[in-house]
């Protein structure tokens, strides 16, 4: 099963960007480790912020 499903993941097809995120949320997809830099900077995952709010 874990072969299948990497055979499925990496077989390139997935390769190509899709411009799904552009048409949902109406705006250019961004990059995830920017996404998780920018949201680690805010102290949203960090248990003393979350706990005080």
């Amino acid at each position: 099963m874990l072969t299948f499903t990497f055979a499925e993941v990496l077989d390139g097809r997935n390769a190509r960007l899709a411009d799904g995120v552009q048409q949902a949320l109406g705006r250019e997809p961004r990059d995830f480790s920017d996404y998780a830099r920018d949201a680690a900077a805010t102290g949203i995952w960090n248990a003393r912020a979350t706990r005080a709010a």
